[in-house]
């Protein structure tokens, strides 16, 4: 049963703040749906930059215009690293986007995606198919409704691939940014597993990514930061790739695209091989903070 919120809105402008004093905002053009999920209060509007833009407790989540910045960067630098991912699980990520990055590439057989939210996989059903392009569909997906970390620590599956598509943290997703956590999955991880999330803002969250990536190197021998730039969070932004043993360093541009190639992934709008190199480049200011 959902209950109608308001919105935060300020007229027609969507605002969202990266730190108390700095923030930006997005025209509204026509607002579809706002209620309380019971976890979280739920927004989809029509925006003349972003398309269809959906929103959670305030936050911007994921556009059509737009989610090729995040969903490409988060999945294929792991799975173009993985010699041949066959089993992913997705911990979050209801819209379908990063399960839709997974599908294009061949040898995925299976992928788990687990998501606190009914209501996140209802409002991508009905609103956002850009995003997740039929993936929510795909009889090769296994859609649990519950709790990310209960899962995870009563699961005795083993994955290729883990992608944390989560929220920031607050709320319902507290738990998934704890040491215990990340250990849980990185024992559900094979020996040349990989684990991606996006992490924050190098400019407005500092202090959140250097106790992120500390508690990650808790659980994995292997936590590289890479960069990218994600427009509706504000700009740069920092991902992480975490494994044992992988590391997406060893691959050049050349190897990444005839990677590409043999697995026919064609018409990505932001990940390449040049890229693949660019985003692990990082600057002077980042190289000290992730230190």
């Amino acid at each position: 049963m959902t209950e109608p919120v308001s919105p935060n809105v300020d007229g027609d402008a969507l605002t969202e703040l990266l730190t108390p004093d700095w923030g930006f905002f997005i025209r509204s053009s026509r607002r579809h749906e706002a209620f309380h999920s019971g976890l979280q209060n739920v927004e989809v509007h029509d925006t003349e930059s972003f398309g269809t833009l959906f929103r959670l407790d305030g936050h911007f989540m994921t556009s059509e215009k737009d989610e090729f910045f995040y969903h490409e960067n988060l999945v294929h630098m792991a799975a173009i690293t993985h010699d041949q991912p066959r089993r992913a699980l997705v911990v979050g990520g209801g819209d379908g986007g990063s399960a839709e990055e997974l599908f294009k590439h061949p040898s995925i057989e299976h992928i788990t995606l687990v998501e606190i939210d009914q209501a996140v996989v209802d409002i991508a059903r009905r609103h956002l198919q850009h995003v997740h392009r039929g993936s929510l569909d795909d009889p090769r997906l296994a859609l649990k409704i519950e709790d990310g970390f209960a899962y995870v620590k009563a699961s005795a599956e083993p994955f290729d691939l883990i992608v944390l598509d989560l929220t920031d943290p607050g709320g319902p997703s507290t738990q998934l940014y704890t040491p215990e956590f990340y250990r849980a999955c990185a024992a559900r991880l094979g020996e040349n597993g990989i684990m991606t999330l996006h992490v924050a803002s190098p400019l407005a969250n500092p202090k959140r990514i250097a106790d992120t990536l500390l508690r990650l190197r808790e659980a994995f021998n292997l936590v590289i930061p890479y960069l990218t730039s994600v427009p509706l969070y504000g700009g740069l932004w920092l991902m992480a790739f975490c494994s044992q043993r992988a590391d997406p360093r060893r691959l050049t541009a050349d190897a990444v695209e005839a990677r590409l190639k043999e697995r026919g992934i064609h018409h990505l709008q932001y990940y390449n091989g040049a890229m693949h190199g660019a985003s692990l480049a990082l600057p002077n200011f980042v190289r000290e903070l992730v230190a």
